[in-house]
């Protein structure tokens, strides 16, 4: 019996990858269909160890994906509703050209429909898991909620979007869930903890939207993504909202002042829900979800007691955060954006109101006196209330960040904003550019260069003085050595004195005796003499630790050489951003500075 040995590529990489012109004629599938298909199941493009292997020693560079992939798509039966649907439109195409419009009637109501639901069980097996995972979906979903109707987007996507991201953040309102906010150019940044899982996602801004001028972004790929999306948002929403102990789909409490005729109820309900202004119904009143006290087990034998104590300051902290707007009452003017600071102040215990012309579900008005604070974000304003404070909107969002009401001075209307610094860049201090306001929130004594000229030749006369005092301090200290060495000199020639005289030599020698000089040179070195300071060469040691930093390098074995190697440019370009970055700000202080002492001379030459 003859044993036929394995050819070439049928072992190793040449057989576990599989190229996508094969998966299509494995699968039987159009290229769209097959896109699609892996969208769904969550299968992605491999890259392989050696690219020329995995290609069974074809040239150039192909789309490769694992043949285990590719035999674990065969057996979906999404696969059968993707022919059905191939089927579906040539019937219909058929139909149309022979203008045999019952029959595309007939078609249409009995068109096949894709169900994901399987796919979500099958990609996220437990509730945590699908919390995992939930950023891109959530940052999608708030996307796709704004656009309007697109060829590649049907109406009704936006609009269901828009709904299940309401409900989400009805479910995080209620749970006190969010912990941090920013705005930047791209959107408003939240990051809330659920179930233990930290999500952050980005919320654009709200303009009118542009169409593009050019087909840069495959909308029917990201209409593929957000079509899986919003089943596994729907799922997660069911799963927060009875955890929560709500209803879902959510339901308002009645109101006695909805008039009784409405030309559309649901529109007006759902207008009520999107305002994220009033209290959703719970299943059970009697059961109450929310927790103030956190409660820390103590493990006597296990638990470190300075770790403990740490839980229970942050357990602390977080509770104080939850209730950061508990007794305030906030009204929106109109220029500022609505719906985010309405999440925000309503997340930390707040109450909030807007003017009623401008949305549904305002629940106070301007006019009442109860009312602490005001966000307005125009430089003046006619009529103001002496009993609140008319504050800007960034003061919100930094108090949060902060995690304590900052003081308003600084945040008052038409006053210059301190610059608003993003919470998201604490796990990386050492390699990353920190701006000196930063800088200057973490340590008390460094001090910002925004001192006028008056203040800056006040600085500039207490550091002469301190400079005056510190050489004075050391002429004192070296004033006090040369005391200290003298009197170590006259205690020295005491002691020799003293041992002269002990030995009690009668008579003048002119040689002695060598027993006593070597016991006179024994004494000598015996002696508590005043240290002397060895002034290290600061060109040897960087030498030095230069040599030992080298041989550590070669010491690095062959197969990590080129991770180092990597490692370290990657550690040269971070540090050049950060110089690149230092430079810019230089160069701004120094343009801000002249611009003031510009402004000064004028303010001087008309006075």
């Amino acid at each position: 019996m003859v044993v036929r040995g394995k050819k070439k590529y049928e072992t190793g990489e040449g057989a576990q990858f599989i190229s996508r012109r094969a998966a299509l004629r494995k699968l039987q599938l159009t290229l769209n269909d097959f896109r699609k298909l892996c969208i769904l199941k969550g299968i992605y493009p491999r890259e392989p160890r050696n690219r020329k292997r995995a290609q069974k020693g074809e040239p150039g560079i192909k789309i490769l994906y694992h043949k285990k992939d590719i035999q674990f798509l065969m057996h979906e039966p999404i696969i059968w509703k993707l022919r059905d649907y191939r089927i579906f439109n040539r019937k219909i195409g058929r139909a149309k050209a022979m203008k045999d419009f019952a029959k595309v009637k007939r078609y249409l109501s009995n068109h096949p429909t894709l169900t994901l639901d399987h796919i979500v069980k099958e990609r996220y097996p437990t509730f945590i898991d699908a919390l995992r995972d939930l950023d891109d979906c959530l940052t999608l979903c708030f996307l796709f909620s704004t656009f309007p109707s697109l060829p590649h987007i049907p109406r009704d996507q936006s609009l269901l979007c828009r709904r299940l991201t309401i409900e989400f953040l009805h479910a995080v309102i209620a749970a006190k869930a969010l912990r941090k906010v920013f705005v930047s150019i791209k959107g408003y940044y939240y990051q809330a903890e659920i179930k233990g899982q930290t999500i952050t996602w980005i919320v654009p801004h709200h303009f009118g939207f542009e169409p593009q001028a050019k087909n840069e972004v495959d909308f029917k790929i990201m209409s593929t993504f957000v079509e899986f999306y919003i089943v596994m948002l729907g799922f997660v929403n069911f799963r927060l909202y009875h955890t929560l102990n709500l209803h879902y789909p959510p339901k308002l409490p009645s109101t006695e002042n909805i008039d009784k005729i409405l030309v559309d109820e649901e529109a007006y309900v759902s207008e009520r829900i999107s305002a994220l202004n009033i209290s959703l119904i719970s299943l059970d009143p009697s059961v109450s979800t929310m927790e103030d006290e956190v409660e820390i087990d103590h493990f006597s034998n296990e638990t470190d007691p300075t770790k403990a104590e740490a839980a229970r300051v942050e357990a602390e902290k977080l509770r104080k955060l939850k209730n950061l707007f508990k007794g305030i009452k906030v009204f929106v003017n109109r220029e500022v954006p609505r719906e985010p600071l309405v999440f925000i102040i309503r997340c930390f215990g707040g109450e909030v109101s807007w003017d009623k012309m401008l949305f549904v579900g305002a629940t106070f008005d301007e006019n009442d006196e109860t009312i602490t604070h005001q966000i307005v974000d125009r430089p003046s304003m006619d009529k103001q209330y002496i009993s609140r404070y008319y504050v800007q909107p960034q003061w919100i969002f930094d108090s949060v960040n902060a995690r304590e009401l900052l003081p308003i001075e600084t945040y008052l209307m038409g006053a210059i904003l301190p610059p608003h610094l993003s919470p998201f860049t604490e796990n990386r201090k050492d390699q990353t550019y920190i701006p000196p306001e930063e800088r200057a929130l973490m340590d008390s004594d460094y001090k910002l260069n925004y001192n006028s000229e008056e203040e800056e030749e006040e600085n500039d006369d207490d550091n002469k003085e301190e400079n005056a005092k510190d050489t004075k301090n050391e002429e004192e200290m070296e004033f006090e050595d040369d005391l200290s060495s003298a009197s170590d000199v006259e205690f020295e020639e005491e002691e020799v004195e003293d041992d002269d005289s002990d030995e009690k030599v009668p008579e003048k020698k002119e040689k002695k005796d060598d027993k006593a000089q070597t016991r006179l040179e024994q004494k000598k070195k015996m002696k508590v003499q005043t240290g002397q300071e060895t002034k290290e060469d600061p060109l040897e040691k960087a030498k030095l630790e230069k040599q030992e930093y080298r041989l550590r390098e070669k010491m690095i074995k062959k197969k990590h050489r080129k991770l180092y190697k990597s490692m370290m440019m990657g550690r040269q370009e971070r540090a050049k951003q950060i110089w690149l970055l230092r430079k810019k700000r230089r160069i701004h202080d120094a343009n801000e500075k002249e611009k003031r002492k510009e402004q000064r001379k004028a303010r001087k030459n008309v006075k």
